[in-house]
């Protein structure tokens, strides 16, 4: 019997993970308690106590070990061996120097998370769960983890979903080729429509499992040697042993997590590297060929992508079941929502909204208030009779400027949520106060609504939506990659490793 999945506890990297969009769930770390891990030696003295420099931003040797003491702990909570103390120094070191890329890009756009932003997750995994926030507190807390380092961790999320979306998301171009092709091979595709999330409960009353339903699941972790773009053949062969002498120690009986810790490249390293839980389907295609006929617990062999060579482990499979309290949290997934019920076939009548925007978006220059009061004389100039349309060619910073703001006609689920509910609530010719979203401030006016039956644009919404989920997480990565490749990064533990270089 497959442990049960759960949704509060061990959040796996998007898109989410990388490879993909984070998962609404995941299943319950089932590792082996990592033993007892010998004491870490004295830290090397650095002359300034500084370990890193990003851009004009310094990490120091006291932080890096402050977050490696904490992340051992997590690590030991989630029975992933702990890899030596140097091997740890240098994984978590990677992980600050990207959050500190991944903060300085969110200060450059403006993006801000909000107290409310917070609160509106928290509110989200409750629900998600059926408990009520407060028992989601005690639960979180049960495991040892502060409320404030739960909430750190949800801001960071949200955040880390703010970038995708304004850096990433919008730059992916999916063709009605591209769409048509994935029909012709998955037109048997059960059609999901949107739903609101289940109102919580104050707790859960005990009943009998239902039947697995829904695609399989996969949870996967990978173990990934990079190699450097236009590297030599000399580097690729090097690259190639690099990851077979670490196939090798799998197959001879090391632990899977605790390899993957101490020697992956990859994003989720620290998490024994463990990528999530999706569908097959929702898996790039060559994790999707590798593992689809890999049994739970099996390993394939070595594998390349453009990004480098892998080796991928299927942790569990099977099907949903419904979510069940973790007994350890260390992250909390961004709010994402419950997966929709299929459709029957037939006609699905839907209401569009025919919409026109004001965009302007925030930066260091232009601050949040800077871009509302903007938007709130442009909206009092409207009311005394300036047309919506002159005023969105001129102040707009959208791509729909040119053509007065109007964004045609928006079937749901297409907007932004936070757009979209403004939107939803205006009559036809209303203009909203300014709104907020992940792509700036707007003021929005609905034009005109009409019904219509969406059966198959729904089909089609399904398929771009499933491509995306597909795209999203290698091209993320690629995006952090260019952050490191633009910035100033003088990594001196790695300089101490390598004191050739």
């Amino acid at each position: 019997m497959m442990s049960p999945l759960y949704r509060i506890a061990c959040v796996m990297p998007l898109v989410l993970a990388l490879l993909g969009v984070a998962p609404a769930t995941a299943w319950a770390a089932n590792g082996k308690v990592a033993g007892k891990q010998p004491a870490q030696p004295a830290a090397e003295q650095f002359v300034d106590g500084i370990v890193a420099v990003v851009d004009r931003q310094v990490i120091t040797l006291a932080q890096l070990d402050a977050k490696a003491r904490q992340v051992q702990q997590q690590m030991h909570m989630q029975g992933i061996p702990v890899p030596p103390p140097e091997a740890l120094r240098r994984q978590v070191l990677q992980q600050m120097i990207n959050a500190v890329l991944l903060d300085q890009e969110a200060k450059r756009a403006g993006l801000r998370v909000t107290e409310a932003q917070i609160d509106q997750a928290v509110q989200s995994v409750a629900q998600r769960n059926r408990i009520t926030p407060e028992r989601l507190r005690q639960e979180v807390q049960a495991t040892g983890m502060s409320w404030d380092n739960y909430r750190r961790e949800l801001s960071n999320q949200i955040q880390d979903d703010m970038l995708r979306q304004r850096f990433v998301q919008e730059h992916i171009f999916i063709s009605d080729r591209d769409v048509d092709a994935f029909l012709q091979t998955h037109g048997d595709m059960p059609l999901r429509l949107p739903q609101a999330e289940p109102e919580p409960e104050p707790e859960p009353s005990p009943a009998p499992p239902p039947k697995p339903s829904g695609p399989e699941l996969f949870e996967v972790a990978q173990i990934l040697v990079e190699v450097p773009d236009y590297a030599s053949q000399e580097t690729v062969d090097e690259k190639r042993k690099q990851i077979e002498a670490l196939l090798k120690k799998v197959r001879g009986g090391a632990d899977f997590a605790g390899v993957a810790a101490a020697s992956s490249d990859g994003p989720q390293a620290l998490d024994g590297g463990n990528m999530g839980v999706r569908p097959l389907k929702d898996w790039p295609d060559l994790f999707a060929k590798t593992i689809a006929n890999i049994p739970p617990g099996g390993v394939s062999g070595v594998i390349q992508s453009g990004r480098g060579f892998h080796i991928l482990k299927v942790l569990q499979r099977g099907w949903a079941e419904p979510p069940a309290l973790p007994k350890q949290a260390r992250k909390a997934p961004p709010p994402k929502p419950t997966p929709p019920p299929v459709a029957a076939p037939g006609p699905v009548m839907v209401t569009q909204t025919h919409a026109r925007h004001i965009l302007l978006k925030t930066s260091q220059v232009v601050t949040d208030d800077m871009a509302r009061q903007t938007l709130e004389g442009l909206r009092t100039r409207i009311e005394h009779g300036e047309s919506f349309e002159e005023l969105a060619k001129r102040y707009s910073e959208d791509a729909s400027a040119p053509q007065g703001g109007d964004l045609g006609w928006l079937n749901p689920g297409e907007a932004a949520p936070g757009f979209e509910q403004a939107m939803d609530a205006l009559k036809e010719g209303e203009v909203s106060e300014p709104v907020r979203s992940p792509f700036g401030w707007h003021l929005i006016q609905v034009v005109k609504r009409q019904s219509k039956d969406m059966e198959g644009e729904y089909r089609r919404m399904q398929a771009r939506d499933e491509l995306l989920q597909r795209r999203i997480g290698p091209a993320y990565e690629d995006w952090i990659d260019q952050l490191r490749s633009q910035a100033y990064i003088d990594n001196r533990l790695e300089k101490r490793r390598h004191p050739e270089d």
